[in-house]
Parts: C-alpha cells; sequence; structure tokens
C-alpha cells in the first residue's frame, strides 16, 4: 500500500482513475481528476516558491480543494495545515503565523476573519480565495493556469504530510505533524473491523480540520472508495444523502447520532445500505446507542484515539455493543487496540500497573505523530524515546486486555468531540475587570458530553453578570470554548503550591457518575 499521500493518489489515479473519488454539491471528482488536479496545484505552490517542508493552510469548511490541496502540497513534500474554521480571528492567525504558513488559501464565508488578521500574518506569501477578492486571485484561477504535470519530487514516507493543530494546556495549539507511513500505518488493521473496500460509499461529514475527518477521507481513499462530502454537520443533509447514495459507512460524534434520531424525517429515511456506524471522540450513552441501533440498523464500532495518534488507536468491536448480551460491561470500554499498537498503563514511577489499575495510557502505534512542530520540549514530554505516546488519559485495562477511560491526567474538556483545555478559557476570564480568580471544569451534559463551566472569583469592587461574562470571553475565544454556565465563589481550592483543584471543584458535578469523563 501506498505509504506516502503522493503515491496513494498516483497509483489510485493510475488503476481506477475512472472512479467517481469524491462527490461534493452538485461536483463529482475521480481519483484521475484528483491525480490531474493536485498536479496543476503543485506547480501552483512551486511557482510560489514553496518547496518541501513549507506549510499550506486552509481556511473553509469541508470543501473539495482542500484535498486538491492536499495531494498537490503532497507531491512537493509541502505541508497541508487545515485551519479550525471555528476559531475566533487571534486564534487562527496565531496557528498561521506558527505554521510558518506560505500559502493561505481562505473560503468566502471566512473573509471577514482574512480581514480582521491579514495585517498580522507574519510568513504567508501569497492567499487565494475560494471565489472572487478585490485583493486576492480567485483559487480557481490560479490552480487551472499552471500544467498538471506532476513534479515527481522523491517524497519519504517519513516525512511530515499533514498537520492538525490540537490544543495545548498552555493555551496555545500544538501543531500535531502526521508523517505519511504514520497516515497509511493504521488502515489495514481498521479495516479489519470496519470492512472497508472498493465498493464503500463514505459520508465524509466530521470537520476537516480534525483527523476525524480527514483521516476518515483518507480511510476511503486508501480503499478505493466513494466518498460523499457534505460541507457541514446538517442533520437533514445526512438523513438525505444515505438513501440517495447508498451510503454503507461514516464516522459521528455521539452527539450528532443523538440529533438525528430527533430530526425530522429520520423515521422515515432509509438506512438499509448502511454497514456501519463509526463513533468516538466521548462514549455514547446507552440510551441513544440502543436508539441508535435499532433505527440504523446496522453495526456500531467505537473509536478512542487522539490527534497525536493519528485518531483510532483502540476500538470497541462491533460484537461489544449488544446491551442485551454477555458483554454489556463493555459498552464502557474504549475497547482493544488496532493491530500494530500496544498499550501500557503506567503509574506516577512510569512503570506499568497492574491489571484494573488506574494510571495513564500510554499508546504506542505506527500512526502515532512525529512530534509537536516548533515545540521541541513538547514533544519531549509526550513522546518517549522508545516511541510511547503519554495520552494524558487516566484509565485501566481489564484483564481481557480491554482499556477503560475514567478520568484526564490533564484538565481538557471533550464537548462535542471538542477538545477544550481550560487554560485559554482562564487566560480570556482572568482579562476581564470583573475577575479576580477563574477556574474553567467540564460538567456532564446530556447532548455534548461535557459542558464547559466557569467558576469565578469577583475582583472588589464590582459586579459582572453570567452573560457579561461569557460574551467577554467569546469575543477572545472561539464559542464553543466559552462556558455555557458560571457559578460565583468566594475563593477557588488551592493546593499549597498555588495550583488550584480542579478535581475538588469537578466532584459535586460528576457525583454519582462511575466515570469523571463523559
Amino acid at each position: 500500500m501506498a505509504d506516502t499521500l503522493a503515491r496513494v493518489i498516483r497509483e489510485q489515479a493510475a488503476t481506477i482513475g475512472d472512479r467517481v473519488a469524491f462527490t461534493f454539491e452538485d461536483r463529482e471528482l475521480t481519483y484521475g481528476e484528483l491525480d490531474t488536479i493536485s498536479s496543476q496545484v503543485a506547480q501552483g505552490l512551486l511557482a510560489e516558491g514553496v518547496q518541501a517542508g513549507d506549510r499550506v493552510a486552509v481556511l473553509d469548511k469541508n470543501t473539495l480543494e482542500l484535498f486538491e490541496l492536499m495531494f498537490g502540497a503532497a507531491k512537493i513534500g509541502a505541508v497541508l495545515c487545515p485551519v479550525n474554521w471555528r476559531l475566533a480571528p487571534p486564534e487562527v492567525a496565531h496557528i498561521v503565523n506558527d505554521a510558518e504558513t506560505r500559502v493561505l488559501v481562505v473560503g468566502q464565508e471566512f473573509l471577514p476573519i482574512l480581514d480582521k488578521i491579514e495585517g498580522d500574518l507574519t510568513t504567508v506569501r501569497r492567499i487565494l480565495v475560494l471565489g472572487s477578492h478585490p485583493n486576492h486571485e480567485e483559487y480557481a484561477a490560479w490552480r487551472d493556469r499552471h500544467p498538471a504535470a506532476d513534479p515527481g519530487h522523491d517524497v519519504q514516507s517519513k516525512d511530515v504530510a499533514l498537520q492538525f493543530y490540537t490544543s495545548g494546556t498552555t493555551g496555545l495549539p500544538k501543531g500535531a505533524m502526521l508523517s505519511g507511513e504514520g497516515l497509511e500505518a493504521l488502515v489495514p488493521g481498521a479495516n479489519e473491523f470496519l470492512g472497508l473496500g472498493a465498493d464503500t460509499v463514505s459520508l465524509v461529514v466530521m470537520p476537516l480540520f480534525h483527523v476525524a475527518g480527514s483521516g476518515w477521507a483518507l480511510f476511503g481513499i486508501y480503499n478505493g472508495a466513494h466518498n460523499v462530502l457534505l460541507r457541514d454537520v446538517d442533520f437533514g443533509a445526512i438523513l438525505e444523502a444515505i438513501p440517495k447514495y447508498g451510503v454503507t459507512d461514516s464516522v459521528f460524534v455521539p452527539a450528532v447520532l443523538q440529533f438525528l434520531l430527533v430530526t425530522p424525517g429520520c423515521d422515515d429515511t432509509d438506512f438499509s445500505t448502511l454497514r456501519t456506524i463509526l463513533y468516538g471522540a466521548s462514549p455514547i450513552s446507552e440510551e441513544v446507542l440502543v436508539a441508535s441501533v435499532e433505527r440504523f440498523g446496522c453495526k456500531f464500532v467505537q473509536a478512542y484515539g487522539l490527534t497525536e495518534t493519528n485518531g483510532a488507536a483502540v476500538v470497541l468491536p462491533a460484537e461489544d455493543h449488544d446491551p442485551a448480551g454477555p458483554n454489556r460491561h463493555r459498552l464502557r470500554a474504549a475497547g482493544i487496540p488496532l493491530p500494530g499498537v500496544e498499550l501500557r498503563v503506567v503509574g506516577d514511577d512510569d512503570l506499568e500497573v497492574a491489571p484494573g489499575e488506574i494510571g495513564e495510557v500510554w499508546i504506542k502505534s505506527p500512526g502515532n505523530m512525529v512530534g509537536y512542530w516548533n515545540m521541541p520540549e513538547a514533544t519531549a514530554a509526550a513522546l518517549t524515546p522508545d516511541g510511547w505516546f503519554k495520552s494524558g488519559d487516566a484509565g485501566y485495562l481489564d484483564g481481557d486486555g480491554y482499556l477503560y477511560i475514567a478520568d484526564r491526567v490533564k484538565d481538557m474538556i471533550i464537548s462535542g468531540g471538542e477538545n477544550i483545555y481550560p487554560a485559554e478559557i482562564e487566560s480570556a476570564l482572568m482579562s476581564h475587570p470583573g475577575i479576580a480568580d477563574a477556574a474553567v471544569i467540564g460538567v456532564p451534559d446530556d447532548k455534548w458530553g461535557e459542558a464547559v463551566k466557569a467558576i469565578l472569583v469577583r475582583a472588589p469592587g464590582t459586579d459582572a453578570s453570567d452573560a457579561d461574562v461569557i460574551t467577554w470571553c467569546r469575543d477572545r475565544v472561539a464559542h464553543y470554548k466559552c462556558p455555557t454556565s458560571v457559578d460565583w465563589t468566594n475563593e477557588l481550592p488551592r493546593n499549597p503550591s498555588g495550583k488550584i483543584l480542579k478535581r475538588d471543584l469537578r466532584e459535586p458535578y460528576w457525583e454519582g457518575k462511575e466515570r469523571r469523563v463523559n
């Protein structure tokens, strides 16, 4: 199997060039056409002075042009960075600058963000727009004026191919670098559990700035599948697409499944072509699982992993999803490692703990990231010299080798499948003149898994309201990260060194829950 993105599109074009690779809105793109167009993009990037190792960024919702750029960059050894379009302008600017982006492609919907940050971009040599713009060239015109000659650069399997930004506990996002070798490595093992193949019709709906979006699409491409791409998580469009295109497989976060079940028309939709739904980013409730199995009538497989592990490293197989079966207890499990993946659960001394004992989950996988872009200290803290990634999740292995996640070593919140780190929200809140101290925690939420709650101490002589501080936060960080509720207190609990005791703050909200994650 091809171990670089450049090789995979060349090989698919040579063998199944006439097969449809993507359907998007009113456009179809075959594997051969994607290969040709990506060569035009590669030539265009070379003309802009982009070299191997340079970063090319895209700021837009799901669109075919992202894959044109992905494979075009790959053909010259450049690296694609999909930017989270849900971020606030300062956050977008930070990522574009941190990646030392050479070419930035922006969708029409996000031109207001471009207007706000353009003067702050330090390394961008060329801005292209998906559509018209008075000052910047239209992407399609730029692409089409270059020849479709494959540059044929010698890209190595260990070279970085994609860079996804994942929020950090310091408040600054980190660029997780994934190699071509790592992107390909987990496909055969995943296929064993999912049954993907050339006859797969894959629905790609999760955001492409997530490894769950781009990674799932690449699974389809590696298998020569027909990928049906939706621009956004539109529940009505999902219900329409499944029978229209005969969708066989897709990936959702549990919150999407929950919303689909109550979307008008769901009960009348023909789901007979569905084979497997992969879900992840948060555990599924038994209620939602039972209703989903009954309504969608297909297999369900859970995936556990992180951006740094190239998505799935652990899966809960379909046979462990029977609430009435003998292994019902495994519905609480993350699952078993994919072929080629190893797991360790270690204590504070970095030594493995006994089965059933909670420790930090370490993952050794051929899909593990190369490291964090320009962050050697963070890379060294996350990756051991012998290749183990320290997940920051606390869990345990049972006697059968099933992994269970119990808590987080770090303070990360997962809401609707989005990773949210309190530090950056707390920093925004602490800049409010009416706040003397701030802590942000995740609390249980039936729809999103977890919701963001701020626990604040008022500055003397001030009377900031809940709505005031939430609005303040939304002006500074992405809306989905902002608190949805606020509690006020006279003092935050701290240990002798001054660290806020987040576990103590979370405990009242999680009392009675089997897990301290949701």
